[in-house]
């Protein structure tokens, strides 16, 4: 009974709290009061920071209450979707099927749709470009395939969002690649030209993706970190770069970490593979005639990824995006980060402990160090969601293989998991997503390995941003 009074102490106290700095926040930016005296931009930025101060010193009991009242999202904590990191993820769901609802029609128009199995891609296609966005979006979905029986009472619209999902991804459309750091994440393919429809079918792509998500429904199709952070519109980074192409990314992190004068002969240019023909691309205005130096490699390197994961596929993904903003608005889905939005399209895994230890290596450390018996009682501790992230955080996806976990990918092909001593107890724990790796340092207690690994996943390391 103590603690029960204790926590609904606590609980309205910051319920309270909230509303005041709600309330606080919501006057000091209100049209009325700018027209009057607009405020300086240090006072915006001292209210925003005792917003997101006191979000993340409560971010447990926030959470708690969400859960418990989740019309508080819209109500007395609609600010907390203006910093979406204290949420969890469930809540962040739950947030985002209400708002998806608010925008439902009351009754659903069918769209009857019948496809050839060996054909679902094509007949799908031809099928959504006569409906509008509107119509699709709010359209009930009825799924035949054709000489089958059986009548759609679910599960054949979910068997159909399944077998369309594989589709995607056949290289007969060229319209997604597997990336070379585990070959079970897909980038945009940026030769997908050859196909001379390729806009339209990432249109489509980005509609049913949308109306999956829109629907509730799940799909076995799993993207690169970059593809994920387009979607919600984030700034993309050189370790996103590292899932795409291991190697170019090894090349260019020497040149970071290293001294690079009288050593590479680089301009602001880069050489690209055009169906055969070697095509120069200039990384800015005249950038073969300026060298890359000790001095302006870091430019070089931003510029260089920027191109690689943003302009060169820039067609594709604006292409997706106008299909898939129809369905999904662009502002909503943004309350999730790139690790989420997996979650999101592809669902939770279920993951077995006992199977992901059985088939790790060890480098450093034995199975008796106090460290690793720490690592796997964390990992225990941790719910669905988070054993997903920690997942994700070592090799780039939350997707089990169907072999299980001896068989995860890397970048030469089979690679279990592996852990490797680190140095430095400050250090954050580091993951080498193409190699399945995990970088731990000797921390000296459980308390400290488990906080400094749930920073580490949730907030990742450093790198160049760029939008």
């Amino acid at each position: 009974m103590v603690v029960s009074k204790h926590v609904a102490t606590s609980e309205t106290a910051a319920s309270i709290e909230a509303r005041q700095a709600s309330a606080s926040l919501r006057g000091s930016v209100s049209p009325s009061l700018e027209r009057a005296a607009p405020l300086s931009r240090t006072k915006r930025e001292v209210l925003n920071d005792n917003f997101f101060t006191f979000t993340e010193r409560h971010r447990k009991i926030l959470n708690v209450m969400v859960r418990s009242n989740p019309a508080l999202m819209s109500g007395s904590f609609s600010l907390l979707v203006h910093n979406p990191k204290v949420l969890d993820f469930d809540n962040k769901r739950n947030y985002f099927s209400q708002q998806l609802q608010r925008g439902r029609r009351e009754h659903m128009t069918p769209l009857s749709l019948s496809v050839r199995r060996q054909y679902v891609f094509d007949d799908s296609f031809f099928f959504f470009r006569r409906h509008s966005g509107q119509e699709i979006k709010h359209g009930k979905l009825n799924v035949r395939f054709y000489n089958e029986e059986g009548i759609d009472a679910g599960g054949v619209t979910r068997e159909w969002f399944q077998v369309l999902a594989r589709a995607m991804f056949n290289p007969d459309y060229a319209l997604f690649a597997p990336c070379a750091a585990d070959r079970t994440t897909y980038q945009p393919n940026r030769m997908s030209s050859i196909n001379p429809d390729h806009l339209a079918f990432f249109k489509f792509v980005g509609r049913v993706i949308g109306k999956a998500i829109y629907d509730g429904r799940l799909l076995d199709a799993y993207f690169t970190r970059s593809f994920y952070k387009h979607i919600l519109g984030r700034p993309v980074d050189t370790r996103d770069l590292e899932a795409v192409d291991p190697e170019y990314f090894k090349s260019l992190d020497w040149m970071l970490e290293n001294d690079i004068t009288d050593v590479l002969d680089l301009n602001f240019s880069v050489d690209a593979d055009e169906f055969g023909e070697t095509k120069q691309i200039e990384l800015k205005e005249d950038g073969i005639n300026i060298p890359v130096t000790e001095a302006n490699k870091q430019e070089y390197v931003r510029l260089v990824t920027e191109q690689r994961l943003t302009l060169s596929i820039r067609k594709q993904i604006d292409a997706f995006l106008e299909g898939f903003n129809e369905i999904i608005p662009p502002d909503l889905i943004r309350i999730f980060s790139e690790q989420e939005l997996e979650l999101l399209i592809s669902g939770l895994p279920d993951i077995d402990v006992d199977a992901w230890k059985n088939n790790t290596e060890l480098h450093g450390y034995t199975t008796s160090d106090a460290v690793i018996q720490w690592w796997w009682r964390a990992v225990r501790s941790f719910d669905q969601t988070e054993k997903a992230k920690l997942l994700q955080f070592i090799t780039g996806t939350s997707k089990v293989p169907l072999e299980g976990f001896g068989h995860l990918q890397g970048v030469q092909g089979t690679q279990r998991f592996n852990i490797h001593r680190a140095y430095g107890a400050d250090r954050l724990p580091a993951a080498h997503t193409c190699f399945n790796q995990l970088d731990l340092p000797q921390y000296d207690s459980y308390e400290r390995l488990r906080s400094q690994l749930l920073v580490a996943m949730n907030e990742g390391g450093e790198g160049f941003g760029f939008a």
